[in-house]
């Protein structure tokens, strides 16, 4: 039964994609509010195109959890499942893992607006916004160019997700194994001709003349940066919750540790001051002791950096994807208006840039559990969305026969290894490019592929590995139809969770 309901949806999803290219014309276009920029226009009208075609109005999400796995490819998406499903004592293949049994699924463009293969700061912008950008800018139009402060400043400033959702009197929150300034999480509240402004040391002097602000400063002052944009929108509170990684770039010096900040300022204790009631967590231990209900937006600062590996995290120093978001969770629950959740498991894209499979597999399992749950404590009113920024060079091949390792050497009976044309064994993973690449080739009959720290072998030669320029995938529960159908550019899943939110926030785009 399930798989013919399968089949029907996978039909009606093709006629959808050939209908909306027939019918398109026809379609009366949303005008987007106060806007001409062309891909927001464009994001607005193929959502439309894909409501008009099904004669439906999207549902109203009294919440919505966007959940970004950084650089997870179709690839590692299939290598994960099967190894989550090896742990658990099966064959692997036939494995169903929490995305796959989500109902809905979309393939999703990736590039940036000067990019065929794009970088995290373009496509995560992209999803804030509702319009493409250039690689390595945060959340600014393409109008901005990389490094340039000048040009920031030219131009209207635009609304990101988290900040309509603030303007509808709901809680907001953003969880990243990342530094929260980072490119992903930074896209949410952040906006910067360069991605690498994450702190005050990184600004160029230029920056400095311009009046440009870090990345970690902006965060701490979301509010008042709202406040001052939006006056009139009183009862504006300020996002709730934001947990992960990156201290340094808060503090110059904080309780005689040294930061990366050069202006002396200490931007955790700025927070506190504006939330008197709030917590600043630096440990597990401080997460697994906030009172229940939790009282007061949460700060957490787990890593001076990035996050550890989840195959490497000390767990009473540092909490799991999955422990963040139940605390995140908890937290924006009670809000009576609902709320917004951004969660990304940043350090996939790091182990696939260090062509080390298995770290990049493990946090993709990390997502899971995380999803898992997101599923089992939201209610109906929830609009779950899963997604990647972009892909990787990752690719999964050879002949090996159903059951064997997905981190093993390819094989089609236990220690009877496949042989290239150099007689010589390999791996079921490789990657197009990256560190790990060797001429001649790693004799690898003795080697433990599976070990943590094994680098899958490499084509190409580069100091790290690049990403993918391929499409990625979209899953969504059942709100996510029937806009959750087909092939569509990255900035639509902007309007796809706009149309949820039901706002017409102005001042959208430039």
């Amino acid at each position: 039964m399930r798989q013919s309901a399968i089949f029907v949806l996978l039909v009606l999803s093709s006629l959808l994609t050939q209908a909306m290219a027939q019918s398109e014309p026809k379609h009366q276009m949303l005008q987007a509010p106060q806007t001409t920029n062309t891909w927001f226009v464009q994001g607005e009208r193929q959502v439309q195109s894909r409501l008009s075609f099904w004669q439906m109005q999207p549902a109203k999400a009294r919440n919505i959890i966007l959940f970004v796995g950084d650089g997870m490819s179709l690839s590692t998406l299939t290598s994960a499942r099967i190894l989550e499903g090896q742990q658990q004592g099966s064959a692997g293949e036939e494995h169903q893992s929490v995305v796959d049994r989500l109902p809905l699924s979309a393939l999703v463009k990736t590039y940036n607006v000067n990019a065929q293969v794009p970088d995290s700061a373009g496509t995560m912008s992209a999803m804030m916004t509702g319009l493409k950008t250039n690689a390595g800018v945060i959340s600014v139009s393409e109008q901005v160019q990389r490094g340039d402060c000048e040009t920031q400043h030219s131009e209207k400033p635009l609304t990101t997700l988290l900040e309509l959702a603030e303007l509808k009197g709901k809680a907001t929150g953003i969880v990243s194994t990342t530094r929260l300034t980072h490119a992903t999480p930074a896209a949410a509240y952040g906006r910067a001709a360069d991605r690498d402004w994450e702190h005050d040391g990184m600004l160029s002097s230029a920056a400095r003349k311009y009046g440009c602000i870090d990345l970690a400063q902006q965060l701490v002052d979301f509010l008042p940066r709202m406040r001052k944009r939006w006056p009139e929108a009183t009862y504006l509170d300020g996002l709730d919750v934001v947990l992960g990684g990156g201290r340094d770039a808060f503090v110059a010096n904080d309780y005689k540790r040294p930061g990366a900040r050069e202006d002396g300022q200490n931007l955790i204790k700025r927070w506190q001051q504006r939330f008197p009631k709030g917590q600043v967590l630096y440990s597990s231990s401080d997460l697994d002791q906030l009172d229940s209900p939790i009282q007061g937006p949460l700060f957490g600062l787990f890593a001076d950096s990035h996050m550890s590996y989840e195959l490497d995290r000390d767990a009473k120093a540092q909490p799991s994807l999955a422990q963040m978001t139940q605390t995140a969770l908890s937290a924006l629950t009670p809000h009576p208006n609902g709320f917004v959740l951004i969660v990304e498991a940043g350090r996939i894209d790091h182990g696939h840039h260090a062509n080390n499979a298995s770290r990049a597999l493990y946090d993709t399992l990390a997502l899971f559990e995380a999803i898992e749950i997101a599923q089992n404590e939201m209610d109906e009113q929830t609009l779950l969305l899963v997604t990647a920024d972009h892909s990787h060079s990752m690719t999964m091949s050879g002949y090996s026969k159903r059951g064997n390792p997905i981190l093993g050497k390819a094989s089609q009976s236990k220690g009877n290894f496949e042989r290239a044309a150099d007689g010589l064994p390999y791996t079921t993973l490789g990657y197009m490019n990256g560190p790990s690449s060797r001429t001649p080739r790693r004799d690898l009959s003795k080697v433990d592929t599976e070990a943590p720290g094994f680098l899958q072998p490499a084509l190409v030669p580069l100091e790290s590995e690049t990403h993918g320029g391929e499409d990625v995938v979209l899953y969504s529960n059942r709100l996510g139809w029937p806009m959750v159908t087909g092939t569509f550019e990255q900035h639509e899943i902007f309007h796809i969770m706009r149309r949820a939110l039901g706002s017409k926030s102005p001042s959208i785009a430039p």
